[in-house]
């Protein structure tokens, strides 16, 4: 009985201090919600990005690409082959992107099938008649077998994405 005197009010203080920094909570997000609805007063940096803005689709990417003018491509080839590696092997290959087109090529993004591979691939615009490089870097360490993984290319091309492709035979 002496320990239940002893822990109702420690219980009671508790709750009070939770509802006090729960209630400030509130008062920053109304304020912050004040702050942002002031005509001119905050830059659009200074705004918190809504869950919809995270939430970015395949046709979302597809359309930011062929916003831009649209040009042709040539790729030095779509698909390659590893051959047999061991399991663990990192390894990587470069496919070359040629602008066969008149405008600028601007790729958006290269989104790999899976986390096992990581792109990289040139950021700036390509001239017409230059060449861009995409490379993409396998991690074979949880893999056994044959595999088959892929990357869509968003570029402004007509038939975005493209898909480029690599197998590999992995051995133990």
């Amino acid at each position: 009985m002496k320990n239940l005197i002893k822990i109702v009010p420690l219980v009671a203080a508790l709750s009070l201090v939770s509802c006090k920094k729960d209630q400030s909570a509130d008062q920053l997000v109304v304020k912050e919600e004040t702050t942002a609805t002031a005509p001119d007063s905050v830059s659009t940096e200074a705004q918190a990005p809504t869950q919809d803005a995270t939430l970015v689709t395949a046709d979302d990417r597809a359309s930011e690409a062929q916003s831009k003018p649209l040009t042709t491509v040539a790729l030095s080839e779509s698909s390659f082959e590893f051959g047999k590696i061991k399991k663990g092997d990192h390894k990587e290959h470069t496919y070359e992107i040629t602008n066969t087109g008149k405008n600028p090529l601007i790729i958006s993004q290269v989104k790999p099938g899976c986390g096992c591979t990581v792109p990289d691939y040139t950021k700036d615009p390509i001239m017409p008649g230059k060449k861009g490089k995409i490379t993409l870097k396998f991690d074979s360490s949880n893999f056994d077998g044959l595999v088959s993984k892929q990357a869509e290319i968003y570029a402004n091309v007509e038939k975005a994405p493209m898909v480029i492709t690599f197998t590999a035979d992995i051995q133990p």
